[in-house]
């Protein structure tokens, strides 16, 4: 019996040691995550003036401001191009995951429910086009746009952002792989196409994964920097996303360390739209990926 109660206490030590130190390790990571968010929020809202009267940048004497205002705010949304760059990039979001989405499901449900030939091996084909990083493409795609006199615009970025948006269909395919087939063969056999099956069966019951799609089909241009830069370049400053705006203020032969309080600002304001969509459609979002990853 004392052998028996040692081994319990033991056991209960070691489970309580265990459960502390993730707990630890999960705390330290939070701090990690959480500090430099903390930072930027904080730097936004700094308020404080240099001896010129402006407001001032990076500021080495305090680390963490001593005055809060929304000053920083009032001077980028007034005397900067940022409110140009904001609807330069939701422009582009909101362009590209119209196009996006409807590529991506379309796409989806051809593989899903659309038998034909060398279907097997097209899907092979575009599972391993799919793990080659997108930007490898970015000199081909920014000389085939320049030939066409495309560059520099906006218009050119969401083409990009569209064109190969098709390849991403794998996980809305695994949702319309789990509708079943018989509900597709009543319908045809009722004289229905295809396009009336996908407009007016398939989406109707698909709102998970047609709302997971439009998220990430959103989140992409409006947070990516490569393709933008590359296609956008550095001239015609009216035309740039925010991103693109944001870097050169920090990092770009023009910069100037005094708008760091403005990077901050921006950085802040831009992160808005994304969190209240997740938070918004959180719900949707995990029903889209899990019922997506349930068959491939």
């Amino acid at each position: 019996m004392p052998k028996q109660r040692n081994y319990k206490q033991e056991k209960k030590i070691k489970s309580i040691l265990s459960t502390s130190l993730a707990y630890a390790v999960l705390l330290t990571l939070v701090v990690i995550w959480l500090y430099p968010i903390l930072w930027i929020v904080l730097h936004s809202f700094r308020e404080e003036y240099n001896n010129l009267g402006g407001l001032v940048g990076i500021v080495q004497s305090n680390y963490f401001p001593k005055n809060f205002g929304l000053g920083v705010y009032k001077e980028l949304f007034t005397n900067t191009l940022f409110p140009r760059w904001f609807l330069n990039t939701l422009m582009v979001a909101i362009g590209s995951f119209i196009i996006s989405t409807f590529m991506q499901l379309s796409v989806a449900y051809v593989m899903s429910k659309i038998k034909f030939g060398k279907r097997k091996l097209l899907l092979n084909v575009a599972i391993i086009l799919g793990l080659f990083p997108g930007f490898m493409s970015m000199i081909a795609v920014y000389f085939v746009l320049k030939a066409f006199g495309l560059t520099g615009s906006l218009y050119a970025l969401v083409l990009v952002y569209s064109a190969g948006s098709g390849l991403g269909f794998y996980i809305a395919k695994g949702f319309f792989d789990i509708i079943p087939n018989s509900l597709v063969e009543a319908a045809k056999i009722d004289g229905a196409s295809n396009a009336r099956i996908f407009t007016s069966i398939i989406l109707p019951i698909s709102k998970p994964i047609i709302i997971y799609t439009a998220l990430m089909t959103f989140i992409g241009p409006w947070m990516d920097f490569i393709f933008a830069r590359v296609i956008l370049g550095i001239d015609n400053t009216e035309n740039h996303t925010v991103a693109i705006g944001l870097y050169d203020w920090m990092y770009s032969s023009q910069n100037d360390s005094n708008t760091f309080t403005l990077f901050a600002a921006g950085s802040v304001i831009v992160a808005i739209p994304i969190v209240i969509l997740f938070l918004s459609l959180q719900r949707y979002y995990v029903e889209g990926v899990t019922s997506g990853s349930v068959k491939g």
